[in-house]
């Protein structure tokens, strides 16, 4: 006959003799149970009485006693009884013990990473890695101990982002932030998998996507069109290849105009305006002054700077710094719907200034260095498309090398000429 189970009991377990496991924690030794038959009940069954290793939802095992009744003792005998209750023992004495799961989860450890790194971190780089953590990495991993995030459960990570459309740039953007994430835990003390980037397998690069850009005739119709003081920055950014926050953070001191250079040294965020750190260590450097931007930085200077305490180069009338969508929005876009110009942001005007050097046959190392790559190979991967001048004549001129010697060989021979008869 079946036995109903009588309620679950929790109740402290005896003293039992621990071991070490890999995760630097302990588990219950296990032992063979042969489990105790009592008599209950004012009419009286049969009740067997075992332990039983429970994995609770915070990944702890706990020791529980269990109790079955296994029939009434009036038509039970002792015997019988102990027949039904023996299939109970066996599947806790031969069944495997749960694996204990110790340790942080990644959600923790996320957590700690926010409040010991991420606040000495950019503002615009927090709110990337938090866009990371709450659209892909806390729903796939979060719940996840440190000790599980090896080889095969990033790559199936990395698998499964690809296959919902997340582009290859994307993951390794997501990618970033997770491993800073691990780098942090593990140096907090925290045992993990030794898993590296280069472990995993990321899908193919798609195919590149043009950059907006602006050429230099499209430029220069913006400047004329447009009014300050937006007319003068984007005189800057065409002529300089300035990232549009770098422009924003200028300061009247950061222009030298006795040895013709900008210093750039600081950066404004797209969204809180707080000044911050260039894009990195090789971008806080100098640019040259062209003479056109030094005559229109100095009539500007001149007619039309407005004065403020932080002695910025631009400022509203609220004497604060610009952000980039303001300028954008009210300074670029109208412009450009006038010039039936597409939309585009500020860093089109870096592409252009780029992709313009580059078609005057100016060496990657000059343009570079211009942009303030920190690599050669980063200017090489953007701008590799745009075909210069010189490379184009010199193509031009291997190529009719070519034709003439093939010309030259499909000459018919004496030999080969039809005789008139």
């Amino acid at each position: 006959m079946s036995s109903p189970l009588l309620p679950v009991t929790v109740i402290a377990s005896p003293a039992v003799t621990p071991f070490s496991v890999s995760t630097g924690g302990t588990v219950p030794r296990r032992r063979f149970q042969r489990g105790c038959l009592i008599k209950r009940g004012k009419k009286p069954v049969w009740v067997g009485i075992f332990r039983e290793d429970r994995l609770l939802t915070d990944g702890t095992i706990k020791r529980i006693q269990r109790k079955v009744v296994l029939g009434p003792c009036s038509e039970v005998s002792e015997r019988a009884a102990y027949a039904a209750f023996q299939p109970y023992l066996d599947a806790v004495n031969v069944a495997p013990a749960p694996a204990p799961r110790v340790g942080k989860t990644l959600s923790s450890a996320a957590q700690e990473w926010r409040e010991q790194i991420a606040v000495n971190l950019k503002p615009s780089t927090v709110r990337a890695a938090e866009s990371h953590l709450k659209q892909h990495i806390l729903p796939r991993l979060g719940s996840l101990r440190l000790q599980q995030l090896n080889a095969k459960t990033l790559q199936a990570f990395v698998t499964t982002l690809a296959a919902t459309g997340i582009t290859r740039k994307s993951i390794e953007n997501i990618l970033q932030t997770v491993f800073s994430i691990l780098r942090t835990a593990r140096l907090f003390g925290n045992a993990l998998p030794q898993v590296k980037r280069s472990d995993l397998v990321l899908p193919r690069a798609e195919a590149g996507r043009e950059m907006p850009s602006l050429d230099a005739q499209q430029i220069a119709q913006i400047i004329i069109n447009a009014k300050e003081p937006f007319a003068t920055m984007f005189t800057l950014v065409g002529m300089t290849g300035l990232r549009g926050g770098e422009m924003l953070g200028l300061k009247v001191a950061d222009l030298d105009f006795n040895r013709k250079v900008i210093h750039i040294r600081r950066s404004v965020d797209s969204r809180t305006k707080q000044e911050q750190s260039t894009k990195s260590r090789g971008s806080a450097s100098d640019v040259p002054i062209p003479p056109a931007l030094e005559k229109r930085l100095k009539e500007f200077l001149l007619k039309n700077y407005r004065e403020n305490p932080n002695g910025y180069l631009f400022a509203n009338r609220n004497g604060n710094c610009y952000s980039v969508g303001k300028v954008v929005e009210y300074g670029l876009w109208p412009v450009q719907e006038a010039l039936n110009i597409p939309r585009t942001g500020l860093h089109a005007f870096r592409h252009g200034a780029a992709s313009e050097l580059l078609e005057e046959g100016v060496p990657l190392t000059v343009v570079q260095r211009q942009l303030r790559h920190r690599d050669a190979r980063t200017t090489l991967q953007k701008y590799g498309h745009v075909v210069g001048d010189s490379q184009r004549r010199a193509v031009d001129a291997l190529a009719a090398k070519i034709e003439r010697y093939a010309v030259v060989e499909l000459l018919p021979s004496a030999e080969l000429l039809p005789s008139s008869r």
